[in-house]
């Protein structure tokens, strides 16, 4: 392949693998699309390739559908065991940021929820709000027509409303993290009163159980929550010796929220990303599976972490 060709990918190369990312879930899912991706662009006819940029989105959408579509990608995301993996705000896999859809549309709430979306509504949405492709071009990317790609997109849409709804919006940053501070305070001294009030009346909290549950764990219920948060947060020996060391807790913002960064031995052994509005904490998302984690510990490891708010213990 001419130096031209490889130059002409690797210029699109950050777009392909944000895109991946949003369509999967999993950064390490995603680069192995690009890279199946690339390997199809050496592999064709450049030369009546007349808009490289939309053969790359085409090939890189149908290979995340197809893995998307494939038997273990079924089994593994209807099993109950799924969740996005989580990426340091910086990392480049994230891709554009500039409008809210675009933040909103890699927050670990979104990732969860279109997986209750078709391959085909997922992609469609995708394409339009991160990266606001119109539906004449979504239609060519997917083969189907402008219409059916505008009721994709409908649905999508509707669906993502529906399931968002009552988890209180988008917050300011600043205020975010103060409510998470607060949060963590609470978690860590043993007040569930002071935990049960900063959770909406219709929170909820999914945890990986640090891959050692086949299933996700759900709670419901501003108690629920506050005892399976405590619990998490409960420092112990067992605790301990499976993270490797005694663990420091640090802010952080993870896919565009804030979140709490357990790390142990310098090592990052779990991340908690938080939904905040009105001042109160309406979602959290525990991760700790080893392989959910690598991409965000590999970033952490070239980040200033700054103080802990709880020390190592």
């Amino acid at each position: 392949m001419d130096s031209s060709a490889v130059d002409t990918f690797e210029a699109g190369r950050g777009r392909l693998a944000s895109l991946a990312y949003r369509l999967l879930g999993s950064a390490a899912d995603a680069e192995d699309a690009v890279q199946d991706t690339f390997l199809r662009w050496q592999s064709a006819d450049r030369e009546r390739i007349e808009a490289p940029e939309a053969w790359l989105t085409k090939v890189a959408t149908n290979i995340c559908l197809d893995r998307l579509r494939s038997a273990r990608a079924r089994h593994e995301r209807t099993a109950g065991a799924w969740l996005p993996e989580p990426l340091l705000d910086g990392d480049p896999m994230l891709g554009p940021a500039d409008a809210f859809e675009q933040r909103e549309s890699v927050s670990l709430a979104v990732l969860t929820l279109v997986e209750r979306l078709s391959p085909n509504e997922r992609a469609v949405y995708v394409l339009r709000e991160a990266f606001a492709y119109s539906h004449t071009e979504i239609a060519a990317i997917l083969d189907i027509t402008v219409a059916a790609s505008q009721q994709h997109a409908h649905r999508a849409r509707t669906r993502l409303a529906d399931a968002r709804r009552g988890t209180g919006g988008a917050a300011d940053p600043a205020a975010a993290r103060r409510v998470v501070e607060e949060f963590l305070v609470a978690a860590t001294s043993g007040s569930t009163d002071r935990l049960v009030a900063l959770l909406t009346d219709d929170v909820t909290a999914v945890s990986d159980g640090a891959g050692l549950s086949r299933r996700l764990l759900l709670h419901r219920t501003p108690e629920r929550v506050a005892s399976f948060v405590r619990a998490g947060f409960r420092s112990t020996p067992a605790k301990r010796r499976l993270a490797g060391g005694p663990t420091a807790m640090y802010l952080a913002r993870v896919n565009g929220s804030p979140a709490v960064i357990a790390v142990a031995g310098g090592r990052v052994v779990g991340a908690v990303a938080f939904d905040v509005g009105d001042g109160k904490v309406s979602a959290l998302y525990g991760i700790a599976a080893a392989h959910r984690l690598t991409r965000l510990d590999a970033a952490w490891r070239r980040h200033e972490p700054g103080v802990p708010v709880v020390d190592a213990r």
